[in-house]
Order: structure tokens, then C-alpha cells, then sequence
């Protein structure tokens, strides 16, 4: 019973701030929220009446808030609120489930502070916003990656990872000492040192396979993330790449081009001759170019016609033995 006190009073405060924020809330949509039985939540309301918050109800429809009674005294514009609307969406889509349930609790507290015109304004366009992921962000055995990062950091103590690489054919068991997280090429990636492999390294999330909070402190006081970030840019060596392009094909190349170095681009002679300083002809920029190949001409360097000959190579000796 002592420990049911506690919990009844969050959701009685928490039922409050949802009813602020919509014009109708049923007792269904509170129950499903809160996960208690409709009985409870009919009990929680009676308790909020008899505290004096003037709450009416329509049988069949739901609960309502007199137009009026608010408790905070902070008001937003529509134009903040629609940036809100866009931050949950992402938080939704792009952020774990820990982390976007707790913002989807902080934008009841937001929308319970406006006026009912901006409550229909906004349940207007809310439904009328997607964000699409590309792909998996996180682990299904790791769905909460972000935020027990976060209580790492903030905590200073040391996680316990079950990380695969890319490489590796079973994932590996590790204490990290996260340093800060980050997102970048539709990825989300934390930094921190490794103890076993004696320093720092780069993880990214979707990668995770198992993650778990432990009670060791941090060994060593680390430098910010953007220290170590700016370390990672700094210049490597890079080779002038020269390719001549058709025209009707630039258009399909703007999104991957700058990922590969792109310098410039002019016409000459009705192709686009393009310009890059790509860090890895060996690799990378080939593959990227087999892929508009048909379309396009190397001009330099040698080394990377050279490369190309030899991945199609490879290619024509698979797609023989197949046949």
C-alpha cells in the first residue's frame, strides 16, 4: 500500500496534465496510457473533483477540462508549437523507445498550457506529419541504447556492451566508458574507451547487440566529444579523381557526391566533368562508380581506371561461374 501511494499520486497529476492538453480525453485512451484498469482511472478522476479541478464529462465522448482553468502560466505561439510537432515526430522515429516516451510525456505537459482554438489548430496537423527511417536504427535486443547511454555519461559509469562489428562473425562482450553520442550518415554512434581494447573507439547503435548499466566508475577523465570528434576530421591523404559524366546523369549523383570528395564540376564538350578528392580510390569511390559506370568515363588517376578493371573482373568471373 505504501508503495502504491506514490505511484497513484504521478498518475493523478499526470492524468491532469493530459486533460490539459486535449479537449476530450476518454478514459479508455487514460487507462491505455497508464496501463490500470478503467476502474482506477474513474477512481483517480473522482479524486481530482473532489480536489476541486472542475472536470466535466460526456457520457460516451470522454472528460474535459472547463475551458479556462489551466495551471501553468506558460502560453506558446502556434509557430512553437509546430516546431514541437516536428521534434516529436523525430523523436518518434529517430531516437529509442525510452527516449521518445519520455518526450511524448513532456508534449502532453506542453500542449495542456494552450487555448482549445490552438488544441484543434494543432490535433489539425499533427496526424498529418511523417518521419520515415530509413532503416533500423537500433537492436531489437537493445531498444533502449540512447537513454542508458545518457545515464552513463551523466553518471559517469561504465556500460556493459555485447557489440558485433561489421567484420565479426559473433559479437564480443565489453566494458566502455561511453563519452558522448552522436548522429551522422542517418546513424546514430557514441564514442567512449574500450577496456578491451585499451582504447577509444567508435560504436554504432543499431550494432548493439545487448547494453546494460553497471556500478563501476569511470577509470579516466576523458576530453569532450567534439575534441575527439575534430580528431577524427582531421585531413587524411586523398587522391584528384577526374570523371566525365553525362548530363542526363548528374541529377541521380547530388546526394552520394559530396560523401566522395566532390571539388567541382564543369561542362566541357556536353558531358559535366567532375572533380573530386576522394580518400579511397581502392575501394570506395570504384564501387560508387560501377554504379553509373555505363554512363561515365574516368579521366584520372590511372590507378583507379586500373581498380575498376579489376572489381569488373571479378564481377564477369562470378556472374561466368553462375551461368
Amino acid at each position: 500500500m505504501l508503495d502504491e501511494t506514490p505511484k497513484r499520486f504521478d498518475r493523478i497529476v499526470a492524468i491532469l496534465i493530459q486533460l490539459q492538453s486535449k479537449k476530450i480525453v476518454k478514459a479508455q485512451e487514460l487507462a491505455d496510457r497508464f496501463e490500470c484498469s478503467l476502474r482506477t482511472i474513474y477512481r483517480d478522476i473522482r479524486t481530482l473533483e473532489a480536489s476541486g479541478v472542475p472536470i466535466y464529462s460526456e457520457a460516451g465522448v470522454g472528460y474535459a477540462l472547463m475551458d479556462g482553468y489551466r495551471l501553468p502560466p506558460v502560453m506558446f505561439t502556434r509557430e512553437e508549437v509546430s516546431s514541437f510537432i516536428a521534434a516529436e515526430k523525430l523523436m518518434q522515429k529517430f531516437t529509442d523507445p525510452s527516449l521518445g516516451n519520455h518526450y511524448a510525456s513532456a508534449m502532453y505537459k506542453l500542449k495542456s498550457v494552450l487555448r482549445s482554438t490552438d488544441k484543434d489548430w494543432l490535433s489539425n496537423i499533427e496526424s498529418k506529419i511523417m518521419m520515415q527511417a530509413s532503416e533500423p536504427m537500433f537492436n531489437d535486443n537493445s531498444p533502449n541504447t540512447l537513454a542508458l547511454l545518457f545515464e552513463s555519461i551523466a553518471e559517469e559509469k561504465q556500460i556493459q556492451l555485447l557489440y558485433k562489428t561489421l567484420e565479426a562473425e559473433e559479437a564480443s562482450h565489453r566494458n566502455i566508458e561511453p563519452v558522448g553520442v552522436f548522429h551522422e550518415n542517418n546513424n546514430w554512434y557514441f564514442l567512449g574507451y574500450c577496456h578491451l581494447r585499451k582504447d577509444y573507439r567508435q560504436f554504432r547503435t543499431d550494432r548493439i547487440q545487448g547494453i546494460k548499466k553497471t556500478d563501476l566508475k569511470f577509470t579516466i577523465e576523458h576530453d569532450s566529444l567534439e575534441t575527439f570528434l575534430n580528431k577524427k576530421d582531421q585531413p587524411s591523404p586523398k587522391t584528384k579523381v577526374r570523371i566525365s559524366v553525362q548530363k542526363k546523369i548528374v541529377k541521380y549523383l547530388q546526394t552520394e557526391k559530396k560523401y566522395h570528395g566532390f571539388v567541382s564540376e564543369k561542362e566541357v564538350d556536353g558531358q559535366i566533368e567532375m572533380t573530386f578528392m576522394s580518400c579511397d580510390i581502392e575501394s570506395g569511390f570504384p564501387r560508387w562508380f560501377l554504379m553509373f559506370g555505363d554512363y561515365a568515363t574516368i579521366l584520372e588517376p590511372e590507378e583507379l581506371k586500373k581498380r575498376t578493371l579489376e572489381l569488373l573482373e571479378i564481377n564477369r568471373e562470378r556472374l561466368l561461374k553462375n551461368s
